[in-house]
């Protein structure tokens, strides 16, 4: 059986309300008997309820989290950000994923609304309009991050990937390429149309027009994507001497498929992902890629939701919109290399 509030108050000799307000840090009790009632909570094993405290703070002290998929090692140092962000805080998060499946996605919103989480971070997602009315009904405010929403948010945390792939493509021009194929992922429009400009844009600037017949959108963003596209690139007759993938999880699948067909990376075909998640750096080759700053993306969009919960209970509180936009740096390894016709 649990310990209550009213077995501390009998080992201590006092009411259940002193303890109470000892507990509460109530500044009417004197902080000699405080000290005294938290060392028998503590000898005696209490844990406060949250349900109680909520009732009386009328904050849940958890965040609701949604992602596409939580196997997913980008979402993973996401969380693992807005984790460290919410060190100390009293907070603590409840994860979900989508799955992109809308039913599934609509059941989230729902039981983020019902357990009345304090605020929602939206990663990647786009979310239907109707769920996000449904968390504006019960005051719940939503940090996105690259916001992959239909229309446009009042807060969110973006990572420039226009910049990122410009980069990318730059280092693979250095390198004297100039067939370079783009595998996209057309379930990221948002994201993918952005790292598409960027890679459109730095061809163009060094004179280059792109072939349409080098650019295959995907229907995901996973491996078996990478696998798919890389093997219809192949298969297209087009010549193409680097290819650039939309992350790494498609890089890594590419990959795969190059070395299947006896093709070698790089002597053969340049290989360059995005995201820098952690297994990008123990491919055989490792994989050249862009180091997205996922931890301190996931920070941020944490701080910038424990600002809009503390300001929302100010009266008439009116927030502006608040977009913050971040940049990684380009990780050149071995997956990439100087082109030779030989």
């Amino acid at each position: 059986m649990s310990v209550t509030i009213k077995d501390i108050a009998k080992k201590a000799g006092v009411s259940h309300t002193t303890v109470s307000r000892a507990l509460n840090g109530n500044p009417v009790i004197t902080e000699k008997t405080a000290a005294v009632i938290r060392g028998i909570a503590g000898e005696l094993g209490y844990l406060p309820s949250a349900a109680a405290r909520g009732l009386k703070t009328r904050r849940s002290g958890v965040l609701g989290v949604l992602v596409s998929r939580i196997d997913n090692p980008y979402f993973g140092e996401i969380i693992q950000g807005i984790e460290d962000a919410l060190s100390n805080s009293g907070y603590s998060i409840f994860i979900a994923s989508s799955s992109l499946d809308p039913q599934k996605e609509k059941n989230i919103v729902q039981a983020f609304s019902e357990h009345r989480v304090d605020g929602v971070i939206i990663g990647s997602v786009p979310v239907a309009r109707s769920n996000i009315t449904l968390l504006n009904k019960y005051n719940i405010p939503a940090v996105f991050i690259n916001n992959q929403c239909a229309w446009n948010q009042k807060f969110s945390i973006s990572h420039d990937d226009e910049f990122g792939a410009r980069l990318v493509t730059h280092h693979l021009l250095d390198l004297g390429h100039r067939r370079i194929a783009y595998l996209g992922n057309a379930r990221a429009p948002r994201i993918n149309e952005n790292r598409l400009r960027g890679f459109q844009r730095e061809l163009a600037d060094a004179g280059l027009a792109p072939d349409e017949r080098l650019i295959s959108s995907q229907p995901g963003g996973e491996i078996e994507d990478g696998l798919a596209g890389m093997s219809s690139l192949l298969g297209s007759g087009c010549d193409f001497s680097a290819v650039f993938c939309f992350n790494d999880l498609m890089a890594v699948g590419a990959l795969s498929m190059l070395q299947h067909k006896g093709l070698r990376v790089p002597a053969d075909v340049s290989l360059a992902g995005f995201d820098n998640i952690p297994s990008s750096a123990y491919t055989y080759p490792p994989l050249t890629t862009f180091d997205q700053p996922k931890r301190s993306i996931g920070a941020e969009a944490t701080g910038m939701l424990l600002e809009l919960i503390k300001s929302s209970t100010a009266p008439g509180s009116n927030h502006k919109p608040i977009t913050k936009m971040m940049r990684g740096e380009l990780l050149t390894r071995e997956s990439t290399a100087i082109y030779s016709k030989e």
